[in-house]
Protein backbone atom coordinates (compact mmCIF):
# COMPACT_ATOMS: atom_id res chain seq x y z
CA UNK A 1 0.00 0.00 0.00
CA UNK A 2 1.21 3.37 -0.55
CA UNK A 3 2.40 5.49 2.24
CA UNK A 4 0.20 8.28 1.18
CA UNK A 5 -2.80 5.90 1.08
CA UNK A 6 -1.83 4.73 4.36
CA UNK A 7 -1.50 8.07 5.93
CA UNK A 8 -5.15 8.71 4.60
CA UNK A 9 -6.58 6.02 5.70
CA UNK A 10 -5.15 6.34 9.19
CA UNK A 11 -6.39 10.11 9.24
CA UNK A 12 -3.15 12.02 9.13
CA UNK A 13 -2.35 13.47 5.84
CA UNK A 14 1.54 14.28 6.84
CA UNK A 15 4.09 13.47 9.62
CA UNK A 16 5.19 10.74 10.65
CA UNK A 17 2.79 8.07 11.65
CA UNK A 18 2.61 7.41 15.67
CA UNK A 19 1.42 3.68 16.95
CA UNK A 20 0.05 3.44 20.31
CA UNK A 21 1.28 0.25 22.08
CA UNK A 22 -1.43 -1.87 21.82
CA UNK A 23 -3.72 -2.32 25.04
CA UNK A 24 -3.48 -5.56 26.95
CA UNK A 25 -5.85 -8.19 25.94
CA UNK A 26 -8.59 -9.05 28.60
CA UNK A 27 -8.38 -12.37 29.49
CA UNK A 28 -11.73 -13.59 28.05
CA UNK A 29 -10.75 -12.89 24.66
CA UNK A 30 -6.96 -14.25 25.51
CA UNK A 31 -9.15 -17.37 26.01
CA UNK A 32 -11.38 -17.23 23.30
CA UNK A 33 -8.08 -16.61 21.14
CA UNK A 34 -5.49 -18.65 22.82
CA UNK A 35 -7.23 -21.60 24.54
CA UNK A 36 -6.67 -23.90 21.18
CA UNK A 37 -3.29 -23.86 20.52
CA UNK A 38 -2.77 -24.03 24.30
CA UNK A 39 -4.48 -27.20 24.59
CA UNK A 40 -2.53 -28.29 21.58
CA UNK A 41 0.26 -28.07 23.00
CA UNK A 42 -0.55 -29.62 26.04
CA UNK A 43 -1.59 -32.63 24.22
CA UNK A 44 1.84 -32.44 22.36
CA UNK A 45 3.24 -32.80 25.83
CA UNK A 46 1.40 -35.19 27.68
CA UNK A 47 -0.61 -37.28 24.79
CA UNK A 48 -3.62 -37.04 26.76
CA UNK A 49 -6.51 -34.53 25.80
CA UNK A 50 -8.35 -34.53 28.93
CA UNK A 51 -5.27 -33.66 31.02
CA UNK A 52 -4.30 -31.33 28.30
CA UNK A 53 -7.62 -29.48 28.73
CA UNK A 54 -7.04 -29.59 32.59
CA UNK A 55 -3.68 -27.81 32.47
CA UNK A 56 -5.03 -25.21 30.18
CA UNK A 57 -8.07 -24.37 32.44
CA UNK A 58 -5.58 -23.97 35.25
CA UNK A 59 -3.49 -22.13 33.81
CA UNK A 60 -6.06 -19.39 32.91
CA UNK A 61 -7.91 -19.94 36.23
CA UNK A 62 -4.11 -19.31 37.81
CA UNK A 63 -3.94 -16.19 35.73
CA UNK A 64 -7.58 -14.89 36.61
CA UNK A 65 -6.52 -15.01 40.05
CA UNK A 66 -3.70 -12.99 40.08
CA UNK A 67 -4.21 -10.43 37.60
CA UNK A 68 -8.39 -10.18 37.28
CA UNK A 69 -9.72 -9.85 33.57
CA UNK A 70 -7.51 -6.79 33.13
CA UNK A 71 -3.95 -8.22 32.15
CA UNK A 72 -2.25 -4.94 32.15
CA UNK A 73 0.91 -6.06 34.40
CA UNK A 74 1.55 -8.99 32.53
CA UNK A 75 4.17 -7.56 30.11
CA UNK A 76 3.12 -10.36 27.65
CA UNK A 77 0.23 -12.54 28.26
CA UNK A 78 0.91 -15.35 25.41
CA UNK A 79 4.29 -15.88 26.36
CA UNK A 80 3.11 -16.34 30.12
CA UNK A 81 0.60 -18.77 28.79
CA UNK A 82 2.85 -20.54 26.51
CA UNK A 83 5.46 -20.89 29.59
CA UNK A 84 2.67 -21.70 31.96
CA UNK A 85 1.97 -24.38 29.67
CA UNK A 86 4.47 -25.81 29.29
CA UNK A 87 5.80 -26.04 33.11
CA UNK A 88 2.45 -27.31 34.46
CA UNK A 89 2.04 -30.40 31.39
CA UNK A 90 6.25 -31.21 32.79
CA UNK A 91 4.70 -31.10 36.74
CA UNK A 92 1.59 -33.60 35.02
CA UNK A 93 4.43 -35.86 33.37
CA UNK A 94 6.52 -35.82 36.47
CA UNK A 95 3.62 -36.86 39.05
CA UNK A 96 2.67 -39.50 36.18
CA UNK A 97 6.31 -40.50 36.27
CA UNK A 98 6.49 -41.10 40.00
CA UNK A 99 2.74 -42.88 40.55
CA UNK A 100 3.74 -45.42 37.78
CA UNK A 101 7.07 -45.92 39.60
CA UNK A 102 5.47 -46.63 42.48
CA UNK A 103 4.49 -50.45 43.16
CA UNK A 104 2.10 -51.09 45.72
CA UNK A 105 3.26 -54.07 48.28
CA UNK A 106 1.84 -57.20 47.29
CA UNK A 107 -0.60 -59.02 49.67
CA UNK A 108 1.00 -62.27 50.96
CA UNK A 109 -0.92 -64.73 49.89
CA UNK A 110 -2.84 -67.05 52.69
CA UNK A 111 -1.68 -70.55 53.37
CA UNK A 112 -4.55 -73.26 52.57
CA UNK A 113 -6.12 -74.54 55.30
CA UNK A 114 -4.59 -77.85 54.98
CA UNK A 115 -1.45 -76.72 55.03
CA UNK A 116 -1.86 -75.48 58.34
CA UNK A 117 -3.59 -78.48 59.34
CA UNK A 118 -0.87 -80.79 58.02
CA UNK A 119 2.41 -78.42 58.97
CA UNK A 120 3.60 -78.51 62.27
CA UNK A 121 5.23 -75.76 64.52
CA UNK A 122 8.38 -76.61 63.42
CA UNK A 123 7.70 -76.50 59.84
CA UNK A 124 5.43 -73.44 60.21
CA UNK A 125 9.00 -71.84 61.61
CA UNK A 126 11.15 -73.54 58.67
CA UNK A 127 8.58 -71.75 55.78
CA UNK A 128 8.79 -68.39 57.91
CA UNK A 129 12.71 -68.11 58.35
CA UNK A 130 13.10 -69.76 54.68
CA UNK A 131 10.82 -65.93 53.27
CA UNK A 132 13.14 -63.93 55.40
CA UNK A 133 16.18 -64.81 53.16
CA UNK A 134 17.22 -63.17 50.05
CA UNK A 135 15.57 -64.75 46.37
CA UNK A 136 18.77 -66.37 45.61
CA UNK A 137 19.48 -68.00 48.71
CA UNK A 138 15.64 -69.29 48.97
CA UNK A 139 16.16 -71.06 45.85
CA UNK A 140 19.83 -72.51 46.21
CA UNK A 141 18.60 -74.16 49.79
CA UNK A 142 14.80 -75.35 48.24
CA UNK A 143 16.73 -76.25 45.31
CA UNK A 144 19.54 -78.50 47.42
CA UNK A 145 17.78 -79.56 50.57
CA UNK A 146 14.02 -79.93 49.11
CA UNK A 147 14.81 -81.22 45.19
CA UNK A 148 17.82 -82.86 46.33
CA UNK A 149 19.69 -81.42 43.80
CA UNK A 150 23.44 -81.42 43.40
CA UNK A 151 25.32 -78.35 43.34
CA UNK A 152 26.36 -78.90 39.31
CA UNK A 153 22.81 -79.06 38.64
CA UNK A 154 21.82 -76.10 40.69
CA UNK A 155 24.37 -74.00 38.69
CA UNK A 156 22.92 -74.57 35.85
CA UNK A 157 19.55 -73.96 36.49
CA UNK A 158 20.55 -70.54 38.18
CA UNK A 159 23.26 -69.80 35.78
CA UNK A 160 25.91 -68.98 38.67
CA UNK A 161 28.93 -71.08 39.35
CA UNK A 162 29.24 -73.91 41.75
CA UNK A 163 31.67 -71.93 44.15
CA UNK A 164 28.39 -69.12 44.17
CA UNK A 165 26.07 -72.26 44.66
CA UNK A 166 28.02 -73.67 48.09
CA UNK A 167 28.86 -70.03 49.55
CA UNK A 168 25.07 -69.35 48.99
CA UNK A 169 23.70 -72.75 50.78
CA UNK A 170 26.32 -71.89 53.15
CA UNK A 171 25.30 -68.36 54.32
CA UNK A 172 21.75 -69.19 53.91
CA UNK A 173 22.08 -72.06 56.35
CA UNK A 174 23.63 -70.23 58.98
CA UNK A 175 20.75 -67.76 58.46
CA UNK A 176 18.20 -70.27 58.73
CA UNK A 177 19.99 -71.75 62.28
CA UNK A 178 20.20 -68.43 63.74
CA UNK A 179 16.91 -67.48 63.30
CA UNK A 180 15.46 -70.97 64.17
CA UNK A 181 17.70 -70.85 67.30
CA UNK A 182 16.17 -67.82 68.13
CA UNK A 183 12.58 -68.92 68.94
Amino acid sequence: MPLSLLRRWRGTAAGPVVTEAPAAPAIDELYRERRLPLVRLAVLMVDDLPTAEDIVQDVFTRLYRRHGTGLGAVADPNAYLVSAVMNAARSALRRRRIARAYLPPRPEPAPAAEDEALLGAGDRDVIRALGRLTTRQRQVVVLRYWSGLSEQEIAGALRITAGTVKSTAHRALTLLRAQLEEK
